[in-house]
């Protein structure tokens, strides 16, 4: 189980300070171990509570969703930001968002996220969360769940960064850098900016479950407010 047991009590386990320097210098940051276990306890009854509302993962947003094997095998079901046995959660993520726009002025405005269940043989093939100026996602976020993973297991979030030049306001791709390998193992928490680093889960031999989130700021389109995925 994950070590933080002080802490389950208070939302700001995550450590904004280290998340938002390592988001600026390389866009991503690799926590282990840093899920209280009350949290813990609380996402693995959401996956126990949700046995009947698991649906196949698609690709694509709005008219373009469609489903295709060859590039996800995965299975999800959304999480409900109000739902009482999530409080603590979900309090959490309310703590990093305003922490990182406190620290990085990224504006985010919302947070959404679902479980993922990844079976015998299920993949994501290499993707980005989110295409450069067309997408309101801008931090994704990775939580596992799954305990004893062993390492020919498979099923690993392999991170693959660029080289990131900070010397102004656009953070800018200049060159690909060594891929990151992160083992889904109980208590890890992953995150990565959406549109600057693509990504992809390795194929899993026994199941896996984490919970897969957006930071995601205001985008108006039409009259409606931050527009549907």
């Amino acid at each position: 189980m994950a070590h933080i047991t002080e802490l389950d009590d208070r939302d700001d386990w995550l450590p904004v300070d280290d998340i938002a320097h390592a988001l600026y210098e390389s866009g991503y940051i690799i926590l282990p171990d840093i899920i209280p276990e009350a949290v813990c306890a609380e996402l693995a009854d959401a996956v126990q509570d949700c046995d009947n509302s698991w649906k196949r993962a698609a690709i694509g947003r709005g008219g373009e969703e469609h489903t295709n094997g060859f590039v996800r095998r995965d299975k999800i079901a959304w999480l409900d930001p109000v739902a009482p046995s999530l409080v603590r959660w979900f309090a959490a993520m309310k703590a990093l968002r305003l922490g990182l726009n406190r620290r990085l002025f990224m504006g985010l405005w919302d947070f959404e996220c679902h479980l993922a269940h990844y079976e015998k043989g299920d993949f994501y093939k290499r993707h980005f969360d989110a295409f450069r100026g067309r997408s309101n996602r801008r931090v994704s976020l990775v939580a596992y769940l799954n305990s004893g993973w062993a390492p020919d297991q498979g099923g690993e979030l392999v991170l693959y960064p660029p080289a990131l030049d900070n010397s102004s306001t656009t953070v800018t791709a200049l060159s690909q850098v060594p891929s990151v390998r992160v083992t889904p193992q109980l208590g890890t928490v992953a995150l990565f900016l959406s549109e600057e680093i693509p990504h992809e889960v390795l194929p899993v031999t026994r199941d896996r479950y984490s919970v897969a989130g957006w930071f995601r700021v205001n985008d108006t389109l039409d009259n409606r407010v931050d527009p549907a995925d």
